[in-house]
């Protein structure tokens, strides 16, 4: 798991284009630049999308506010719109 989030924070630590919510909504964002750099997203019922890697899913959270739970990994993106932190899911 750690290892998915470290690749996941390098995406966002130099996202292939900053945030703005007059072209994309918060979500689609985050699922654009994972797929641009290869990442399986697909839909989810209880969170904004799952990350696949070899058999597994992980249900992530797109927020510009600290996460409410830990039950899901949260992706949470500066105000700026220019990088945003990945936070595991507790297991």
């Amino acid at each position: 798991m750690s290892q998915l989030i470290q690749v996941m924070q390098t995406v966002f630590d130099n996202p292939p284009v900053p945030f703005n919510p007059a072209n994309q909504t918060l979500k689609g964002w985050a699922m654009w630049c994972l797929r641009d750099r290869g990442f399986m997203v697909q839909p989810a019922q209880n969170a904004d999308f799952y990350i696949s890697t070899k058999g597994e899913k992980t249900p992530f959270k797109v927020s510009q506010t600290e996460p409410s739970d830990r039950v899901t990994g949260w992706i949470v993106v500066d105000a700026s719109g220019k990088s945003a932190q990945v936070i595991a899911p507790e297991t």
